[in-house]
């Protein structure tokens, strides 16, 4: 077993974190301030991406992509997870999802996604069909030689930016013995599609300028050159593509709390109490060798998921315990820096109160963590008939 990085991998962490600190770091105050990332600083962001090579990564080199592999990505989103969601958007990784384009949608969608032309937001969530994504009511019936697509998605992230929508919605529905189980389809929506508007989400406490929109389907019209995959094969498309996501919670969640702790160990090392450093003071000192056993635990769980996935493993536990374990890490590694900064924790001359809020949100989006649980606990028992 060998856990250390190739040469080559750790150029990639240190020109992503490079990135992150020059790039990302001086203009996280402001997006936090206002909730707005300036389109000027959206461009420059993109566009010195594309220069690095890193725009896309996530994709093969014959679409255009970097061609990196799952560990490779994993150590990409670990060293973005250390900045703002919100700026880090515009570094560029299209959803994965793309390549069940066609021939024809591939000239539309994913070349332009890759190249940087185009942007894309996914949208599944509904305010009745969250975790149950087969509960959603979003529908698309046939009329003529088109789909009629009728509902409303919400917590779709990144659609105020997007230029098209990968969404997933009901076409159909089987009687099983556990009783009806819909059919979904997954379709590539434009923006300015008539029948389809985004509008202003909800105001979220976690992860200010990354916003969460909300998309209205009123006799939206489509093609079958529309349809991504098979009718009725969006679960298909889902598994295949979706596990991505899982990953890149765990490894941004790493990354955002080993910047965490390097503020939490600084602060213990200079800051000065009854005339020594706190850092001296078990009450801190042995927080910060839990932090940090927990950090790397989390780290090696993720970086291991990412590895079975390249080696064609089954990963689909280790990619929910990651997610899961990861998740929760942050939340208590952001809450110990901010106890470790005492009452300077929590104001805003520090960005200690924004990452204890940002981690809040980990462990709901991309499935809660209920969700892993059930995950993991269903990998194990089936095989025993349970």
């Amino acid at each position: 077993m060998h856990f250390g990085l190739t040469d080559e991998q750790e150029m990639i962490v240190s020109t992503v974190r490079s990135f992150v600190e020059k790039e990302i770091y001086p203009h996280e105050a402001e997006v936090e301030r206002t909730g707005q990332v300036p389109q000027a600083v959206a461009e420059a962001i993109k566009q010195k991406t594309i220069d690095l090579g890193f725009y896309a990564c996530n994709f093969p080199e014959e679409v255009g992509g970097a061609g990196l592999n799952h560990l490779e990505f994993a150590l990409v989103e670990r060293e973005l997870g250390r900045g703002s969601m919100a700026l880090n958007h515009f570094f560029g990784r299209p959803q994965n999802i793309l390549m069940a384009c066609n021939d024809e949608q591939r000239e539309r969608y994913l070349l332009p996604a890759v190249r940087g032309e185009r942007m894309d937001a996914l949208a599944m969530t509904e305010p009745v069909a969250g975790s149950d994504v087969r509960g959603m009511k979003c529908t698309a019936r046939r009329d003529g030689g088109d789909w009629v697509l009728n509902g409303t998605k919400h917590f779709i992230s990144g659609a105020d930016h997007a230029d098209f929508l990968i969404v997933f919605v009901a076409t159909g529905e089987d009687d099983t013995p556990h009783g009806p189980k819909k059919r979904i389809t997954t379709f590539l929506v434009d923006r300015g599609t008539p029948g389809f508007t985004i509008r202003d989400g909800y105001k979220s406490v976690s992860h200010r300028g990354y916003k969460n929109m909300i998309l209205d389907f009123d006799d939206c019209r489509l093609p079958d050159a529309q349809v991504l995959g098979d009718v009725d094969g969006g679960f298909a498309v889902m598994n295949e593509w979706l596990y991505a996501t899982r990953i890149t919670v765990a490894t941004m969640s790493v990354g955002r709390a080993r910047r965490c702790f390097d503020m939490a160990l600084g602060y213990a090392a200079e800051r000065q109490q009854f005339g020594q450093p706190i850092g001296k003071f078990q009450g801190v000192s042995f927080q910060i060798a839990d932090m940090i056993t927990e950090i790397d635990a989390a780290d090696w769980l993720t970086l291991s998921a990412a590895w079975r996935l390249d080696q064609g493993l089954p990963a689909n536990r280790e990619i929910a315990s990651a997610k899961l374990y990861a998740s929760e890490m942050l939340a208590r590694v952001t809450d110990a820096t901010l106890q470790i900064y005492g009452g300077m924790g929590l104001m805003d001359d520090f960005p200690i109160e924004r990452f204890w809020r940002d981690a809040r949100v980990e462990r709901i989006w991309d499935g809660t963590s209920e969700i892993q649980r059930h995950i993991i606990s269903r990998d194990l028992l089936r095989p025993l008939g349970a």
